[in-house]
């Protein structure tokens, strides 16, 4: 029988998982650390780098034992006093104790970023993340959804600057914000409004000295700020999930252009790790061929190492299978910088890899990644080739395809004509 005069049991606010404070404790906490008089203390807020991929390549249970460790790591990093909170999924925050420096939250935040960015050994599996720590500092005044927001917004600027980082709140930060909000906004209305365009950059055969294709590169003609590069759009792209519709214009355009080309050359078509999510790309470039009637062999489709693991556990080989299928030729683009192992790359059916331009210029990186390339028996093409020495370098090692400012600068569709006419005339001269 209860005791009328004991009060009630104090509500458990721990996360069951980690042993941490939940998100429900981390808010009761938050508002007696702001109640006057005090002053607000320093938060610092954090995810985890790459978790999701973790969990689709590995399985919960690694991603289970992953966010138990980190959550070990995040308390050995902070004092007594500190409160170290589990907020939901891969997401975590550490309320600081009154009286911190901005220069001791600071510390202990590059102390996390350095904790978290070691290797883990779970289940006999070693795994490799990150983390990236926003700070929103003291400030007399301040409530706890301005202190959260302002600790957010460092979060995101930590990422956007790279990931593997710390970022404290800046005044800019909330300008950045409301701007890329505007961005976003302006990107849900490229798309219906026609503002998308392809430029072309040529692929040269470097024994014959000719052309033999070109990738298409995406361009927006934005209204007010004239023509931008992908790295000005296509991250925001990625989180307000508008990739996959903009990815399958990119495929009927290109397919549609090349099929008018005076020659019978192949396009190449970069993929986006979004794309590979739902399963449906086959059906989508099948659409895209049959529509513009250009066939299979004429279509090079560019996938990144860190697509093949952000797409986690969808039946990737499966996608592969069907397009080679089809005839359609499947790169490994940016070859050397991701995280995918060798045995892992084994398992697809690529044809070709693109050696990336930061080893172009490192001659020992050259050798290194054509000779893993004859290892796995695809066929070569290095990006980046912008002097004669990166030419001589390349053409020395074998390599068959080249690409880069030297051999030709992108150029919209409507160019590619008078670029192979001007080539077919200098070939006769």
């Amino acid at each position: 029988m209860t005791d009328p005069l004991r009060p009630p049991a104090a509500v458990t606010t721990v996360d069951h998982l980690t042993g941490l404070t939940d998100r429900r404790g981390f808010m009761d906490a938050l508002a007696a650390a702001l109640a006057p008089p005090h002053e607000a203390p320093p938060l610092l807020l954090l995810d985890l780098d790459r978790f999701k991929a973790v969990n689709d390549v590995h399985g919960h249970p690694v991603g289970d034992a992953l966010l138990v460790t980190a959550a070990g790591r995040i308390r050995s990093a902070v004092r007594r006093g500190d409160v170290v909170a589990r907020l939901g999924g891969d997401e975590f925050a550490v309320l600081l104790g009154a009286g911190t420096t901005d220069a001791e939250a600071m510390r202990i935040a590059d102390r996390l970023v350095d904790l978290l960015g070691r290797p883990f050994l779970l289940e006999g599996r070693v795994v490799q993340i990150g983390s990236s720590v926003g700070l929103s500092s003291a400030a007399p005044g301040i409530d706890a959804a301005a202190l959260i927001k302002q600790a957010d917004l460092a979060l995101y600027a930590a990422k956007a600057r790279g990931r593997g980082r710390a970022a404290r709140f800046e005044a800019s930060m909330q300008d950045a914000a409301e701007a890329r909000m505007t961005l976003e906004m302006e990107l849900r209305a490229a798309l219906p409004l026609g503002q998308f365009v392809l430029h072309y950059q040529p692929l040269m055969d470097l024994k014959a000295r000719q052309t033999v294709g070109f990738e298409a590169l995406l361009r927006w003609q934005h209204p007010g700020r004239g023509l931008l590069a992908p790295g000005a759009f296509l991250p925001v792209a990625e989180e307000v999930n508008l990739m996959p519709a903009i990815g399958a214009w990119v495929l009927r355009q290109g397919c549609r252009e090349a099929a008018a080309w005076t020659a019978p050359l192949k396009v190449s078509i970069n993929v986006a790790p979004s794309q590979l999510v739902d399963g449906t790309l086959p059906a989508i470039v099948a659409a895209a061929l049959a529509e513009s009637g250009l066939p299979g062999p004429r279509l090079e489709i560019e996938v990144t190492e860190n697509a093949l693991i952000d797409a986690g556990g969808v039946d990737v080989h499966g996608q592969f299978q069907r397009l080679a299928e089809m005839g359609v030729m499947l790169a490994l683009d940016d070859f050397g910088t991701g995280f995918a192992s060798l045995a892992q790359l084994g398992r697809y059916p690529f044809q070709r890899v693109k050696i990336d331009r930061s080893f172009v210029a490192d001659p020992r990186m050259m050798q290194a990644a054509m000779g893993v390339g004859r290892a796995l028996g695809l066929k070569t093409t290095a990006e980046g080739i912008e002097e004669a020495t990166h030419l001589a370098a390349v053409t020395g090692e074998g390599c068959e395809i080249g690409q880069g400012y030297l051999i030709g600068r992108p150029m919209a569709a409507a160019a590619i004509s008078p670029f192979l006419h001007a080539e077919e005339q200098h070939d006769a001269a």
